[in-house]
């Protein structure tokens, strides 16, 4: 664990080394993440910060967006993350691993932040592609599945069902999502 009264900076570098080994899966992952109240109260720091870059970045640089796609965007990260988020903690009430769900929103929550940083980045750079988005989303399942396994050590089967439920979880934020969209822009119009 991360030495306590790091700066934010401090605790960012540590975070960073502990998200390249879990994209790596090394066993050695937890030992960058503070999992104290700081340590969770430092993450979700982040994850605010993260959602701002991965919203306002591009366009801060000049990267066109439509009009209101900010505010969607927001919107839909906090209601796909508050899904996520409930969904692996009833996961783990139902395993009867409370004891990993912090560690678990820590680690996730910088996670976030890197993904988000690192998208951005790639946005600006390369533009937006579908390779990118296949690349960043086979990178995401990597980094949940060690998360499961190094952070929180679940058994494989757990793994999957938490993995799975989160998935599940985050299909229903974009179809309840999708669906408040489609009520507030109204009918769409008719083909001609």
């Amino acid at each position: 664990m991360p030495q306590p009264n790091l700066s934010f900076l401090e605790e960012a570098r540590d975070a960073a080394l502990g998200t390249w080994a879990l994209v790596l899966g090394r066993q050695e992952a937890p030992r960058y993440f503070d999992f104290s109240m700081r340590g969770v109260i430092g993450s979700f720091i982040a994850l605010i910060i993260g959602i701002g870059v991965s919203v306002f970045g591009p366009m801060l640089v000049g990267v066109a967006s439509p009009a209101g796609a900010a505010t969607s965007m927001t919107m839909l990260s906090v209601v796909l993350y508050v899904f996520q988020i409930g969904a692996a903690y009833v996961v783990l009430n139902m395993m009867g691993r409370l004891d990993g769900f912090m560690p678990y929103l820590v680690a996730d929550n910088w996670v976030n932040f890197f993904v988000a940083l690192a998208g951005s980045i790639a946005i600006i750079f390369l533009g937006g592609s579908d390779i990118m988005l296949i690349v960043m989303g086979i990178v995401a399942i990597i980094i949940e599945v060690n998360i499961a396994r190094r952070i929180v050590t679940l058994a494989p089967m757990q793994i999957a069902i938490f993995i799975v439920a989160q998935v599940v979880a985050n299909f229903i934020g974009l179809l309840l999502f999708g669906g408040l969209m489609l009520q507030a822009l109204g009918p769409l119009p008719a083909a001609s």
